[in-house]
């Protein structure tokens, strides 16, 4: 691969600004071109814009294909862009529609020596990076628990989500599928793959259809745990909601690490009452922290430096086992023993 990537996108709704924004700053980025079936929306771009991606492969011949679709659509756009002969793709999560549709893709991939990778952003938001590096680091001494409390308060009266991303509405599996997963998949980095799961979910607002609250609790190797709880509904003390979209509290034999609303970490010692900053809060620009660009970028340097790429779909399918045993535990309302990966 030559030193210039070429990268063309397929999908052009709300959250696709920030893809675009991100792969427009890489100056080792050639981003060439946009598709969506509302052809308005790709020439918004300012990018040569296409309605058809058949067409768009064939005519601009990817180093990149950014799929920045629903679910509903990823397998068709995978198969699409695999028969054109693109060789690494970039997937938006919940990746694919079910687990047997996620592991035919990966199959498919492999099988066309094409690579998919998950976009996956939040290991990347600045503030769980630094959180890894000083468990890495043994600040906190042995981890004991974390807890991640989701409150982006968006989820409120019967107009919610229509603003951004109407679809979430619609979504049978929401909290878990949609937004939980973003935790699985952090929870998995900062301690480890679990080993079980126990799920209490429950649906607040009427408005939509799949649950929209919860708590799940995992268990992590060496008796750490884990606990997410979320509810869409609620608020925390930020000024942007949509910065961590809630608070988290990391707690060790030596200490604990709180996540602000702000993208700060603070630092207080056992036995302690002060709390000392070791993350400051968050002064960019982009989406949480910048997560987007971080994953676009850590991407690219992989492929120009033949060095690994976190969140290969392959072992993405994780997530993806993790969040069934989930749903599996809210519907028996058991534990869910989850075998090695």
């Amino acid at each position: 691969m030559t030193q210039t990537v070429k990268v063309a996108c397929v999908g052009a709704g709300y959250f696709s600004q920030f893809h675009y924004a991100s792969w427009a700053s890489m100056p080792e980025v050639h981003l060439m071109a946009s598709c969506n079936r509302d052809i308005a929306k790709a020439r918004a771009t300012g990018l040569a814009a296409y309605d058809n991606l058949s067409r768009m492969l064939a005519e601009v011949t990817p180093d990149v294909l950014d799929i920045i679709l629903p679910p509903v659509a990823h397998a068709e756009t995978i198969e699409i862009a695999l028969e054109a002969g693109v060789k690494t793709l970039i997937c938006q999560k919940p990746f694919c529609q079910s687990l047997t549709e996620a592991k035919e893709m990966v199959a498919r991939a492999d099988a066309a020596g094409a690579t998919i990778v998950v976009h996956e952003n939040f290991r990347f938001q600045p503030w769980y990076r630094a959180m890894k590096a000083a468990l890495d680091q043994g600040v906190v001494g042995a981890p004991q628990q974390l807890t991640f409390r989701l409150r982006p308060g968006d989820g409120q009266g019967e107009d919610a989500y229509l603003a951004r991303q109407p679809y979430f509405r619609d979504m049978p599996r929401f909290l878990v599928h949609e937004t939980a997963v973003h935790w699985v998949d952090t929870f998995r980095y900062l301690l480890g793959e679990p080993e079980a799961v126990y799920a209490d979910l429950r649906r607040v607002n009427p408005a939509i259809k799949g649950e929209d609250a919860g708590y799940i609790l995992f268990d992590h190797p060496d008796g750490v745990r884990a606990l997410f709880d979320g509810n869409r509904q609620l608020d925390h003390g930020a000024a942007n909601h949509r910065c961590t979209m809630g608070e988290a509290l990391l707690e060790g034999t030596d200490g604990a690490i709180a996540l602000h609303g702000d993208g700060s970490l603070w630092l207080r010692k056992f036995g302690a009452e002060q709390q000392t900053c070791i993350l400051p809060a968050d002064q960019s620009e982009g989406f949480g922290g910048n997560c987007v660009h971080h994953l676009q970028s850590h991407v690219i340097s992989g492929l120009l430096s033949q060095t690994p790429i976190e969140n290969e779909a392959a072992s993405y399918l994780r997530v993806i086992e993790i969040e069934e045993a989930i749903y599996r535990s809210a519907e028996t309302g058991q534990k869910r023993m989850i075998g090695p990966p």
